[in-house]
Order: structure tokens, then sequence, then C-alpha cells
């Protein structure tokens, strides 16, 4: 068994041990149940779930990811005065968080879907299950490019939480601000820009276009359905998505190699 393996095994073994990580499937689980005890069709408990996982997902995964690596810091000196490749010990740290936390997403949210039968939301859950998971892996990165970053643990995690807030609320707000302002100028183009630099805004507008309420958006629903709805437009979204961890990763893997920790 290679060096990145055998971190990788101790790394699961060491999150799978958390308290946090049973708590966390344990709330998308009892927020999903509890959506079908009252009542809602599959569908309805997708579109309640939408904003809880929109919001919840990016926030944990980037707190726990920023505090995870600060609390692991003597660990990861022990393993770095070890024969091992800082690539690949950083890979494994940031995997063994990462696929944990994606799994218990999916289970918190797909067990009560199988026990009450909802197999008519199939691809809409699906979608929904997929983007949970892509965010988790978006804002882990984030979460290490910035511990690895900041020395100071406070620091770090304080610009954990402006960077998810900026993302989640604030973005939003400077393109309506935007919008409003230039809404005598062709806009579409921009607007559509504006959604793929957004990880959590563009699996927000795939998941609506899978729900099939564009039409309530109006123009801008129709301006979404006709690009994200299309296969040119699927294959910029998962592009964007694979992006948007591919690059906070390759820069904390590359601050983690130069920096001394």
């Amino acid at each position: 068994m290679t060096a990145f393996l055998r971190i990788l095994r101790a790394e699961v073994r060491d999150v799978l041990r958390s308290r946090w990580l049973p708590g966390y499937a344990l709330l998308f689980l009892l927020l999903t149940d509890l959506l079908f005890r009252f009542g809602a069709s599959g569908d309805r408990v997708l579109l309640s779930l939408l904003n809880a996982v929109l919001l919840l997902v990016p926030l944990v995964s980037i707190v726990v990811g920023t505090m995870h690596v600060y609390q692991s810091r003597e660990f990861i000196e022990l393993l770095l005065a070890q024969p091992v490749g800082r690539r690949s010990l950083f890979a494994a740290l940031w995997l063994g968080l990462t696929v944990p936390m994606a799994l218990a997403f999916v289970a918190g949210v797909g067990l009560p879907f199988l026990w009450q039968g909802a197999g008519g939301a199939g691809g809409t859950l699906v979608t929904l299950l997929l983007a949970g998971a892509a965010l988790t892996g978006v804002f882990t990165a984030i979460a290490y490019l910035l511990a690895v970053s900041f020395q100071d643990r406070a620091a770090g995690l304080g610009a954990a939480i402006l960077v998810w807030l900026f993302l989640a609320v604030i973005y939003d707000g400077l393109i309506l601000i935007g919008t409003a302002l230039l809404a005598n100028y062709p806009l579409e183009k921009p607007v559509l820009t504006a959604v793929v630099l957004n990880p959590i805004d563009l699996a927000r507008v795939l998941l609506l276009l899978k729900i099939d309420i564009a039409a309530l958006m109006g123009y801008t629903g129709a301006v979404f359905e006709r690009f994200f709805g299309s296969g040119r437009g699927l294959l910029v979204s998962a592009g964007a998505l694979g992006l948007w961890i591919a690059v906070p990763a390759w820069l904390a893997m590359r601050r983690f190699v130069r920096r001394d920790l």
C-alpha cells in the first residue's frame, strides 16, 4: 500500500470517529424525513430542501474544513517529518475529509427518499445529491486554501465565514443592484457569466431548471433555461463546477507545498 493510501485511510478513520459527521448526516436525514411527514411529495421536498442545501452545505464544509486543518496541524507536522511527498500528503488529507462529508450528505438526504418510496423524483434527486457533493468539494478546497494561508486560527476562520457570506448572500445582492441600475442595457451574457462565477448560484440555477419552475422566474428563467437547458449549457456548468473544485484545490496544494507549516 502506498503512502498516499495509508494516509488517506488514516484520515478517513479520523473523520469517521468525529462526532460532528454523524450529526451532519442526521441533520439532513431528520430535515428530509420531517418534510415527508408533513405531507409533501417528492418534488416539493426537493424544492424545500433547495435553500437548506445551498446554504448549509457550503457553510458547514468551509467552517468544518478550516477548523479541521488547524486542529490537525500537529498531525500534519508529524507526517511532514516522514519521507512522504507533500502533494500526496495534501491530496490524501483533502480527500480524507471531502469524501466522508459528501457521503454523509448523500446518505442524509437520500435515505428518506428510499424508505418513503419517492422514486418519481429520481432525476432531480440525483442532481441535488451531485450538486451537494460538488459544493462540498468546492468549499473544503477553499477551506484548505484559507487554512494554509493564515497561520492564525481566528483569522482563517473569519476569512472562511466572510467567503461563505459573500458567495451565499452578498454576491446575489450585488447582481440584483447591477441589473436594476443597468436595466436599459442587454444583460443576458453578463448575468450568465456572473452565475457561472459563483458555484452556489450555478448549483441553484441547475436545480431550479431540473425542478422545472423556470417559468416562474420570468425573463431570467427563460434566459437560464435556453442556455443551461441545452447540451452546451450543461457541459459548461459541469465544467465550471469542476473548475471550482480543481482551482482552489490546486492553489491550496501549491501553498501547502511551498509554505513551512
